[in-house]
């Protein structure tokens, strides 16, 4: 649960406020280590125009945010090589946890967010994948890392497209439709606008210690705002974590290793929700 002192704002504020799917980190840093996050956090872009982030688990497969990928769609990965030089490899599909519910916002989803996508091809030399269950829990009062491609602020719609990390602290657990950990800047706690999630930073990665724990699934504003400027983005971020769903993560990442790209596209199964468009992302 929040701590006491935090925990009547932090309801007031995640339900008083309009929160986003976490589509760039608000007061970020950009990422410019070529030995950094940019060899394990990914971009994701659909043919319909929208932005993700995501982390690569494996060479050809990226856990996200599943309704990051609940579109009829076409999918792609955007990586960073060390050169910072980016290349664009098609997604064949995407596979949601069996418990998402399509056609739900992010905070009103009753199941867990989470997705994998499948890559036609390995991202090869020079990427980092990380462990997706092996960063334990996220307990209160814990210092951890966000990373994600998103805007810096709602307005700012051309800054996307930047890998940016921020240092933030997770509060507790909230249960609304389903339950998730919920992290915030560890000077403002929300209060005023400080550093989180925006528009494009769904489904990235959370970190402690280098080590993945949670994947981006929404974000709210600060409690104290203008009134004619309302944002959803520096307040608090919801964040589903990865720990408590290593079972599922692991059997399924299992499962999509063994497939090959065109037995993966053809499995209809394992419950796709994403296939490969003809038209490339904007």
């Amino acid at each position: 649960m929040v701590a006491g002192p935090v925990r009547a704002a932090f309801v007031g504020a995640v339900f008083g406020f309009v929160p986003l799917s976490a589509q760039a980190v608000v007061q970020g840093q950009v990422s410019r280590d070529p030995d950094g996050l940019r060899a394990s956090v990914v971009r994701i872009e659909s043919t319909s125009g929208e932005i993700c982030s995501g982390t690569l688990i494996s060479q050809d497969l990226v856990l996200t945010a599943a309704h990051c990928v609940q579109h009829n769609a076409g999918y792609s990965v955007v990586v960073v090589d060390p050169s910072f030089r980016q290349r664009r490899i098609s997604a064949v599909a995407a596979s949601t946890h069996p418990d998402f519910v399509p056609g739900t916002s992010p905070e009103d989803q009753p199941g867990i967010d989470l997705a994998m996508l499948k890559l036609a091809q390995p991202v090869g030399p020079g990427f980092r994948p990380l462990n997706p269950s092996g960063g334990g829990a996220i307990d209160t009062g814990t210092g951890v890392d966000i990373a994600g491609f998103g805007v810096v602020a709602e307005n700012k719609r051309s800054t996307a497209r930047t890998l940016r990390t921020a240092r933030l602290v997770s509060i507790g657990s909230l249960q609304v439709a389903n339950r998730v950990t919920v992290i915030t800047d560890a000077q403002r706690l929300a209060e005023t606008a400080g550093a989180g999630a925006c528009l494009g930073d769904s489904g990235g990665p959370i970190l402690r210690d280098g080590r993945m724990v949670g994947v981006v699934s929404w974000s709210s504003g600060a409690m104290r705002q203008d009134k004619r400027a309302r944002t959803a983005c520096g307040g608090f971020t919801a964040v589903t974590p990865t720990g408590e769903h290593a079972s599922w993560i692991n059997s399924r990442a299992s499962q999509l290793e063994a497939m090959a790209p065109a037995e993966a596209q053809a499995a209809a199964p394992i419950q796709w929700t994403a296939k490969p468009g003809r038209r490339r992302a904007r």
